[in-house]
């Protein structure tokens, strides 16, 4: 809920940008666990699931533009 709130009050340029970093981290901890283990390997799931809310924002303003 709170993760939910915080992004529609990001601009669409801000949430972007979130989604890039979001990305970037993730990938990052997916090859530094391929080499060795994370000490809290959830935070990949939890990575996931923000750049998945990212993308969901994204797409619900660019419907709400079409209409």
């Amino acid at each position: 809920m709170k993760n939910e709130k915080v992004l529609k009050e990001l601009s669409t340029a801000e949430l972007k940008e979130k989604l890039d970093t979001e990305r970037a981290a993730y990938q990052k901890m997916v090859l530094t666990h391929a080499v060795s283990p994370l000490e809290n390997p959830c935070k990949i799931k939890e990575s996931r699931k923000n750049i998945a809310r990212c993308l969901t924002e994204l797409r619900e303003r660019e419907i709400a533009e079409q209409k």
